[in-house]
């Protein structure tokens, strides 16, 4: 494996890391479709630690609007109940003393047209991600050439390519945005 297929390597796991990260704040974004994803983010006091709720109980979406949570030691069900109440997803959980019912409501429009800037606003974040690698990448590649490890030709090829592997990703941005705002705008 060459100097360059490195380079290239390390350039294509960050900008990856970038969409994979897009792709995980956008499934924490509440829409009017019930998803067990939003709730990634709570964690539970349970027994002095704090325990992700998805290792505590069985989460799951039995209608398009409606998570229900089992805790498997029902001893923590209000600990639950409370701190989804408390976060700041807006969640409204109800409790019978055995399993956790949220209703998902439907998104207004004024609340579309916001989710649907907080999600161009992370799509503009990303790419500026994305950007900066290739910047950086490109540096590293500049940095070989003046250390003569690689040629002035192969220095304007590894250009290139890296602004080929930086067009891929940001057209990956571009297309989970995309679908993102079609989803919000569309439920």
């Amino acid at each position: 494996m060459s100097v360059l297929d490195d380079v290239y390597g390390s350039a294509k796991e960050s900008m990856q890391k970038v969409v994979d990260g897009l792709t995980g704040s956008f499934s924490r974004l509440r829409t009017g479709r019930a998803s067990t994803a939003i709730l990634d983010s709570i964690h539970i006091n349970y027994y002095g630690a704090k325990t992700p709720l998805k290792n505590c109980a069985t989460l799951s979406v039995p209608e398009a609007n409606m998570i229900v949570i089992q805790p498997w030691d029902p001893s923590i069900i209000e600990t639950i109940a409370k701190t989804i109440q408390k976060s700041d997803l807006g969640l409204n959980p109800a409790s019978d003393g055995k399993v956790i019912r949220i209703t998902i409501p439907a998104l207004s429009e004024e609340r579309r047209m916001h989710l649907v800037k907080l999600v161009k606003g992370e799509k503009e974040s990303a790419k500026v991600s994305t950007r900066n690698i290739r910047r950086d990448t490109i540096r590293q590649l500049k940095d070989l050439e003046k250390n003569k490890e690689i040629s002035e030709d192969q220095l304007e090829r590894a250009q290139e390519k890296v602004q080929e592997i930086t067009d891929d990703f940001v057209r990956s941005i571009d297309t989970v945005s995309d679908k993102k705002v079609n989803d919000i705008l569309n439920e």
